[in-house]
């Protein structure tokens, strides 16, 4: 049962990134040869103590493949300057160790409340890197600001929480040469209060950096006022083209436009024009959603055909940034038989999440979704999903 969509759709084409792929074999000559030296030297200075050194349960010694992927990240980190990347390397175990890093994804740190709102892990990208999201703007409330960051021993303990998250992201990478090795991170800057965050956001910066090297492939900023794209020109041309060519701008109002050339619909939070919710996460994979656009000046119709009578169908649709009209109507294949309006046509606003909703056929027939952009002209990305359940057979 194929849905008819009676409106031409483009495909998205995700933007060519190339990871690292940590193969020994696309070294350079001098890249092999620092890592070679990195090893001596790491050999060399781990005491008897410490010689169960490890990252993210993985020994640095004896060295291993996934061993060589923690290396040259800090390598990369430091370009291949060997005795910076040891010293970096070093401290980092330090900080481990003093932090307790490595137990810190079982620890209650009682952040309830910003679970799945601040900082919070969300599904994969379409190449199989896990999606991490950070969202500042509930800290424009002050009261939570106060309760979040109003001292010193609250900050430390905001931060522990942060480095928390990130280590279940880290869980899941493979370290493993042509595996999945570093996170996307999505950050929402809407509302954000960037002055008051000054300080959190700083000390969160300079841990990652020191202690997280090249666990990042992409850095997407969604909702970004005008004046961070200016401060962005402004230090561009004192990055790096490696560091550049991770930075994802998107303007407010076009953060599913932007998402969806990354991530598929389905893993996608619904607040930012996606269809996954909370619930889904304990459900397991998400079932894949079908994307289409909606140009300006038209009107779009799915149409599910073949439901048999007594079939219940769910489905879930949304379009990104809305302000458009949606309705859905089943239509019955008998002659004589009504359509029957299940949601009625609606304009839907830019921040409504997507549609879910259900509907139990007493007749066999079709359901059409329609969505009308006709009084814009603005083309839009949208996406959808279904599932029809069949009624049981009573014996």
């Amino acid at each position: 049962m194929e849905p008819l969509i009676n409106s031409a759709t483009t495909p998205h084409r995700t933007p060519s990134f190339k990871e690292d792929t940590y193969h020994l074999h696309n070294l350079k000559p001098n890249e092999k040869k620092a890592l070679q030296e990195l090893k001596e030297k790491l050999t060399t200075t781990i005491t008897a103590d410490t010689n169960n050194a490890s990252m993210w349960t993985i020994p640095l010694l004896p060295t291993t493949e996934k061993s060589d992927v923690i290396l040259l990240k800090f390598l990369r980190a430091r370009d291949f300057r060997v005795q910076d990347s040891l010293n970096m390397l070093l401290k980092c175990l330090q900080w481990r160790k003093e932090f307790g890093a490595d137990n810190i994804v079982e620890e209650d740190l009682g952040f309830k409340e910003l679970e799945g709102v601040v900082a919070y892990m969300n599904g994969y990208d379409r190449e199989g890197h896990p999606v991490c999201y950070n969202a500042y703007g509930v800290f424009k409330d002050k009261e939570m600001y106060e309760k979040i960051f109003g001292d010193n021993e609250k900050l430390a303990k905001f931060l522990r929480w942060r480095v928390q998250v990130l280590e279940r992201g880290i869980k899941m990478l493979h370290f493993k040469p042509g595996g999945i090795n570093s996170i996307i991170q999505v950050t929402d800057l809407k509302d954000m209060p960037k002055r008051e965050l000054r300080v959190a956001s700083n000390h969160i910066l300079s841990l990652f950096q020191d202690n997280y090297p090249e666990m990042v492939a992409r850095k997407i900023f969604i909702n970004v006022p005008w004046y961070f794209s200016l401060l962005y020109s402004m230090f561009s041309p004192f990055l790096t083209q490696r560091t550049k060519s991770k930075f994802v701008l998107s303007k407010e109002g076009n953060a599913a436009e932007t998402l969806y050339k990354y991530i598929s619909p389905e893993d996608v939070p619904v607040q930012y024009g996606g269809l996954s919710r909370p619930s889904d996460l304990n459900n397991g994979p998400p079932k894949p959603a079908s994307e289409f656009t909606v140009k300006g000046g038209e009107k779009v119709n799915i149409q599910i055909e073949g439901i048999e009578a007594g079939a219940t169908i769910s489905w879930d649709i949304v379009v990104g940034g809305w302000d458009l009209e949606y309705s859905a109507e089943y239509v019955p294949i008998a002659n004589g038989s009504y359509t029957i309006s299940v949601d009625r046509p609606r304009k839907r606003g830019p921040t409504e999440e997507a549609v879910h909703n259900s509907y139990t056929a007493k007749e066999a027939g079709k359901l059409v979704l329609s969505v009308d952009n006709s009084a814009s002209r603005k083309r839009k990305v949208a996406s959808y999903r279904y599932f029809v359940r069949k009624s049981p057979v009573v014996m």
